[in-house]
């Protein structure tokens, strides 16, 4: 496969370009500019809050500066707490051309979509000369989350998932699963195949701080669509999304925003930490997706029983259908039918060979069906971390 080669070394399977907004007082301006635009590549990404937040203007730099990434635009209102002087410097010293514009001084929404536009047709000539050059698979960032889950997810698409995590792992790509607050119960079956105890006891911690996030918050992760889809109890739910993770030793620990360092298998800590102060931890599968893309990923296999349409900006998602019944009735937005392994058609290993190849294909050009669909869903919110501590990664 080919990459594009950014100046930090790392290598995009895609070349996007974003138009980024600061506040929601800036949205209409920013999709304006990339509706006129009418680009598949240019993709509209933004937070949406007024105050500042170290863990959006941390999650928006990892974005921003993503491998996937070739140039950004940026749109500022002018008077949100947002540190776009930070942002715009950020995304310059990577090498990346970016232009910012303060709606406030620019003259308003008209005159700012104008010269935004001017920008994205400047930045697109120039990211278009970006170099290609020779990517291998131990050079892949690969997340995966589930959404819409039911009594199928647990024994053909989750488990289908680690299997091909396996093959990844095996070959040198790093893999990033996550979801803390659903894998409550298998903390310890998870810190038994950590590199090193150090490392399985942060993964007990995290688990434990999440199952108490939940029950301060009043909510845990078993939703109504969960039990209406075959699931009984969150134990149930829990060894289901543990299925993804595959077999492989977990390397390390991360947190949003987080480069995995090398190749491996590493848990992403989704959970605030101290006293819950934002709501739940993710207020959408969308949510988790953007974590994930801003540690890196390249690509996010996204495991589904109940169905979903969504894709994602800056990275492709690939859509593992569990339910034989789903598949068929949304196809057109499936990737993969793991219900074959419900209804005896293949073995999972055969379905985790499938989104193994696929991933492949996708890191090499091919269209997901949810980027054929057009679909590039966003969202950003308001969190609160710790940095992750020396037992977290993996030792050299």
């Amino acid at each position: 496969m080919k990459g594009y080669l950014r100046a930090d070394g790392r290598k995009g399977i895609r070349n996007v370009l974003l138009v980024t907004y600061l506040v929601e007082c800036a949205h209409h301006v920013a999709r304006t500019i990339v509706t006129r635009a009418d680009s598949d590549n240019i993709q509209l990404i933004g937070f949406p809050g007024c105050y500042p937040n170290d863990y959006s203007l941390k999650i928006m730099e990892q974005l921003c500066t993503h491998p996937n990434v070739g140039g950004v635009v940026i749109v500022s209102l002018g008077c949100e707490g947002f540190n776009r002087e930070h942002l715009n410097k950020t995304i310059s010293e990577s090498g990346r051309p970016v232009s910012t514009f303060v709606i406030q001084e620019s003259g308003g929404t008209r005159q700012t979509v104008e010269a935004g536009l001017q920008a994205v047709s400047e930045i697109q000539r120039e990211i278009a000369t970006a170099p290609m050059v020779d990517m291998e698979v131990e050079e892949l960032v690969v997340g995966t989350i589930c959404g819409g889950s039911d009594g199928t997810s647990g024994i053909s698409a989750n488990p289908a998932v680690g299997s091909c995590f396996d093959m990844l792992v095996d070959r040198g790509a790093a893999c990033i699963f996550e979801e803390t607050g659903e894998l409550i119960g298998c903390e310890q079956i998870m810190a038994d195949r950590a590199v090193t105890p150090e490392l399985g006891r942060e993964i007990i911690e995290a688990v434990q701080k999440a199952e108490n996030y939940y029950r301060v918050m009043g909510y845990g992760s078993f939703a109504p669509g969960n039990a209406e889809g075959g699931l009984t109890t969150q134990e149930e739910k829990s060894m289901g999304a543990y299925a993804k993770s595959g077999a492989s030793q977990i390397h390390g620990m991360i947190k949003p925003g987080d480069i995995p360092p090398r190749g491996g298998l590493y848990l992403m800590d989704v959970v605030p930490d101290g006293d819950p102060l934002f709501g739940f931890p993710n207020i959408s599968d969308s949510a988790e997706i953007v974590e994930m893309i801003a540690s890196g990923a390249h690509i996010i296999l996204f495991t589904t029983g109940r169905g979903s349409v969504v894709g994602s900006a800056i990275s492709p998602v690939i859509k593992v259908c569990a339910n034989p019944e789903t598949y068929r009735k949304m196809a057109d937005d499936m990737d993969i039918d793991a219900g074959k392994v419900i209804e005896g058609r293949a073995a999972v290993t055969g379905v985790g060979e499938e989104i193994y190849q696929l991933v492949c294909s996708v890191a090499g050009g091919e269209k997901t069906k949810s980027e054929a669909l057009g679909h590039q869903e966003f969202v950003l919110t308001y969190k609160q971390f710790e940095p992750i501590g020396p037992a977290c990664l993996p030792r050299r």
